[in-house]
C-alpha cells in the first residue's frame, strides 16, 4: 500500500477510464472541482459523484462526465481536497490540496497545489 507523500515524492501516477479515477493511495475524499462543478457530496445517494476506498488505491465516479479524457480540457485539471486514510479527518493540516492531470493512455499526473495555486473554497 502506497502513501501519499510516497506518491508525491515519487511521482507515482493515476489513472482514469471512462467517468472513473483511479488513486494509487487510500483516502478520504472532501472536496472535488471538476470543470465548473465543485462536488462535496460523495454518498451513495449523489448525483454527482461517489468515491470507494480499496485495500491499496481509491476510485472516484464522476457521473456527470462520460469521459473525463474528453470532458477535462487540454489546459484544465481535477482539484481535489483529500485526508489520507488513518489519518485525522479534523486536524486541517492532514487536508491536501492535489491537482489531477489529465495525460494519454489513461495516465493522471497528480501533483499537490501550493498556496499560490487559486483554489475554490
Amino acid at each position: 500500500m502506497r502513501t501519499l507523500e510516497e506518491v508525491l515524492k515519487n511521482k507515482i501516477n493515476g489513472l482514469y477510464y471512462g467517468c472513473r479515477v483511479i488513486l494509487p493511495f487510500r483516502a478520504h475524499i472532501l472536496k472535488a472541482v471538476i470543470e465548473n462543478d465543485i462536488i462535496t457530496n460523495f454518498s451513495s445517494d449523489s448525483k454527482n459523484a461517489e468515491y470507494k476506498i480499496n485495500d491499496d488505491f481509491t476510485e472516484i465516479y464522476f457521473f456527470d462526465y462520460k469521459q473525463i479524457s474528453e470532458d477535462v480540457h487540454k489546459f484544465e485539471t481535477i482539484k481535489l481536497v483529500v485526508v489520507e486514510q488513518g489519518k485525522d479527518l479534523f486536524e486541517f493540516e492532514n487536508h491536501k490540496k492535489l491537482a489531477l492531470h489529465v495525460k494519454e493512455n489513461h495516465i493522471l499526473e497528480i501533483e499537490e497545489l501550493n498556496s499560490d495555486i487559486l483554489f475554490i473554497e
